[in-house]
């Protein structure tokens, strides 16, 4: 429930094949969609149609439904739910 943007992520099940394994760095979020800078390209993923996988502090596998919120949204839902 923090800052996913600078993550690196790997997309682990997808419903669209050709983004399986895609893997890069989340260089913006909206409230559905990720850009992943993939070497010198970008690319939209759309959340709700992946699982993600993020490296930070190991390995964690977040399904892209529950991400569905703008970041500042989410931030906010989890503090608020944590206090």
């Amino acid at each position: 429930m923090d800052e996913l943007i600078g993550l690196e992520v790997k997309i682990i099940k997808s419903t669209r094949r050709e983004l399986i394994g895609l893997r890069g760095t989340i260089i913006d979020e909206t409230l559905n969609t990720f850009v992943i800078e993939v070497g010198s390209k970008e690319r939209v993923v759309s959340k709700k149609l992946c699982v993600f996988r993020f490296y930070s502090d190991g390995e964690h596998d977040i399904d892209g439904r529950v991400l569905v919120y703008r970041p500042e949204d989410r931030i906010k839902k989890y503090w608020k739910d944590f206090a």
